[in-house]
């Protein structure tokens, strides 16, 4: 019997090209951000700091690169799930991560013209990333109704519902500040009646 090659370890990357990428994606953003997709990808890496070949070669499209920053910010947004779960009580977790949330919407927004340029549409990476958020507001809802902070027939979809209605139907900029004002409503909604 022949054995089968082990696959190689997958390498973590360097700590400096770990931090150059990571560097990398946050300009990216802030210029997704102003400008739109016709970002200039010799621009992104001279404000990061790195030459265009170490762009290119973590990120050797601009679809690529887009793709990246908004996998980055879900991955933030799930991440907050864990961590506000550890360090706040099971309600404040819940609130902390509907205000976070409503940032993500924001910045999904301003960065939405860009990722509609993506070949296949943003539907694909939209369907990919979604339950990531799904599972973390879906964890916090369990955790706050499993403490008794929330009643037990709160749907954590419905929440989250409420939250991109509003920036929906946004027609002035400070639709955000509403927004986390519907947390505080949504959250005081959604307490056990006595």
């Amino acid at each position: 019997m022949t054995e089968k090659p082990s696959q190689p370890a997958e390498r973590r990357p360097r700590a400096d090209a770990q931090r150059n990428r990571d560097r990398i994606l946050e300009i990216a953003k802030e210029a997704f951000t102003r400008e739109g997709a016709n970002i200039s990808l010799d621009d992104v890496a001279r404000q990061a700091g790195v030459g265009p070949g170490t762009l290119y070669r973590h990120f050797p499209t601009r679809d690529a690169l887009l793709e990246a920053v908004y996998r980055t910010e879900v991955g933030k947004l799930a991440a907050a799930e864990a961590e506000f779960a550890k360090t706040l009580p099971p309600v404040e977790a819940l609130r902390a991560w509907m205000l976070l949330f409503v940032d993500y919407i924001a910045a999904k927004q301003i960065i939405a013209p860009a990722l509609n340029t993506i070949v296949g549409g943003p539907s694909r990476l939209f369907d990919t990333t979604g339950d990531l958020v799904k599972h973390a507001i879906e964890a916090l809802v369990s955790r706050a109704i499993a403490s008794g902070d929330i009643r037990p027939d709160i749907d954590p979809i419905d929440l989250l519902r409420a939250l991109v209605g509003v920036s929906n139907v946004a027609s002035t900029p400070d639709w955000p500040q509403s927004a986390k004002r519907l947390v505080e409503i949504l959250i005081l909604g959604s307490r056990p009646t006595t």
